[in-house]
């Protein structure tokens, strides 16, 4: 079953949202606030980085959300969802395909790799070599791979969900900044609390009803995007306000390196998405204050002993005060 009709307002875009975030929230229990934030980064093209325990169901959610896809593209050769396991034997092309002799055309065709998907899991991203993690960075940034100097489009759509453990440290690689300012967010998953985890032992091993709740086609959510970034206003002071942020975070003693252009770029559809989805047609200075740790932590070279979320936050007071300000005289 699918979801009706094309896509007008923001209104269409959240119930389209909210069709994804009812069967992802079916499937995973106690995640509420990882959904969200995986649908302002799905609504706003950029790619997540989980950082979580083993057995905290960061597969689960992935596969919860490519269910939640229909194509609507058929024999394009795509997958709604793939999963890719990083080890340390793996090589480039195990992620963006080969190319291949066919005898029976006598000549060279690509074969797609796994990287060919709406959404593709990129389990334990830190437990193979540079060289291969170099491998999805074309992809993230242009949606293209590149092989024996031919490039081959990805989809619109196409979503990175990438896991860390951030316990496990033997036999892993350090991700490169080049690779974490892909992501949009990198997110980490605690436990999830008391009543949520005895609901998952309450009704593990029982044979629950079939629910068949409504998804979304690829085309309604490359749409979604596009009403998003049309409908939803950006002010100036928005703009000053990640501007302030950024240069407080490059000037303060405790950061080697600070956050780059294409982070703040990033924020802009980040912040519209949250807005949209917290039924607003304009960015307010507590969307900013929300995403700010999300958008900024990982992307700092810090300091020993720093911690990245806490200096986001000490550098937040005084832009968003600005903004505060200036939203309320604007008003």
């Amino acid at each position: 079953m699918t979801s009706p009709s094309p896509l007008a307002t923001l209104d269409d875009v959240r119930r389209i949202a909210g069709l994804i975030r009812d069967r992802m929230k079916d499937d995973v229990i106690g995640r509420d606030d990882i959904i969200e934030l995986v649908l302002v980064s799905l609504f706003a093209d950029g790619h997540v980085l989980l950082e979580d325990y083993p057995g905290s169901g960061k597969t689960t959610l992935a596969k919860a959300l490519g269910s939640s896809i229909v194509d609507d593209l058929p024999n394009d050769g795509i997958a709604d969802f793939r999963r890719i396991q990083f080890t340390p034997d793996l090589l480039p092309s195990d992620i963006t395909g080969v190319t291949v002799f066919d005898t029976a055309t006598n000549g060279f065709s690509f074969r797609k790799g796994p990287v060919f998907a709406y959404v593709v899991l990129v389990d334990e991203i830190n437990r193979t070599s540079p060289k291969v993690q170099s491998a999805l960075l074309e992809a993230m940034a242009e949606k293209q791979v590149t092989v024996d100097n031919v490039s081959h489009k990805l989809n619109d759509l196409f979503f990175v969900l990438a896991t860390q453990n951030p316990l496990d440290s033997v036999g892993t690689y350090p991700l490169p900044m080049a690779q974490l300012d892909r992501f949009l967010f990198k997110l980490t998953m605690k436990h999830v609390d008391r009543a949520s985890e005895l609901e998952v032992l309450r009704t593990y091993g029982t044979v629950r009803p079939v629910r068949d709740l409504p998804r979304v086609t690829r085309g309604e959510v490359v749409a979604g995007r596009r009403l998003v970034r049309e409908r939803v206003q950006v002010a100036v002071p928005v703009h000053e306000c990640l501007v302030d942020i950024a240069q407080a975070l490059r000037d303060s003693k405790r950061t080697r390196q600070g956050v780059s252009t294409r982070s703040l770029v990033q924020a802009i559809p980040a912040l519209q998405t949250l807005a949209m989805l917290r039924g607003r047609d304009y960015v307010s200075s507590e969307d900013v204050e929300y995403l700010a740790p999300p958008l900024f932590a990982h992307r700092l070279e810090l300091m020993p002993g720093v911690q990245a979320s806490e200096l986001v936050k000490d550098v937040l007071k005084g832009p968003i005060d600005t903004l505060s300000r200036a939203t309320l005289g604007g008003a």
